[in-house]
This record gives structure tokens, sequence and C-alpha cells, in this order.
């Protein structure tokens, strides 16, 4: 089977797709001066960017982990993912705390998308 890489870089690929799978590069907001609720929307906003530039939409996300540089934003989080969150079709998810690898960094986000099929 072939890896599809998008956006290789020398460290990484910003996804590789393997068949109809895509695994996404942790995503990290812009603004590290921002709250959690801003850098959550900043995130959400990339991975749904690069779903949609692999043709996938935000339904077809089918997992995501979230790392919180502090567990007392993972209420702040929440409510940001609540109000982006697909009605009907929620990813599977995992959060946890974390060092965080930039100071001002409060969340990074790893998802895995599925891809529509080839035709």
């Amino acid at each position: 089977m072939t890896l599809k890489r998008l956006t290789p870089g020398p460290r990484m690929s910003r996804a590789v797709c393997i068949g109809n799978i895509a695994f996404l590069s942790g995503q990290v907001p812009d603004d590290l001066e921002a709250d959690i609720a801003t850098q959550t929307r900043q995130v959400l906003a990339k991975i749904e960017a690069i779903a949609d530039e692999l043709g996938a939409a935000k339904s077809d996300i089918a997992s995501v982990q979230v790392w919180l540089a502090d567990m007392a934003d993972f209420a702040g989080m929440n409510a940001v993912w609540d109000d982006w969150v697909e009605p009907g079709a929620p990813p599977a998810r995992a959060t946890g705390g974390v060092p965080l690898a930039r100071p001002g960094m409060r969340v990074e986000m790893i998802a895995t998308v599925a891809l529509p099929a080839a035709g």
C-alpha cells in the first residue's frame, strides 16, 4: 500500500494517508497568547481545513487526541468542542494533560480522518 504525504517537510508531514485513512500531525494554535477557547477554535479549524483539503467532511473525523498543557483548561476546551462537534457524528476522543512544546501553547490535537473512497 502506498503512503500519500500532505505537505511533507524536513521533520514531519501535515498528514499521512494510508488507503482511505488520514493521520494528521499534531495541530497547534497560532496565537500562543490567547485563552483556551480561542486556541481550541484555532486548532479545530485547522483539523477541519485539512480534512476538507483531503476531501473529507467534519463528520468523517474518526478520532481525536486532545493534549492540554493544564487540565484546568478541560472545561473551557470542552465548551468550544461541544459547539464544534458534528451532531450525531462525534469522533472517538481522548484527553490528557502533558507538557506541550512551546510556552503559551495550551492545546494540541491529533486527528484520524476517514477519507472518501477513490472513484
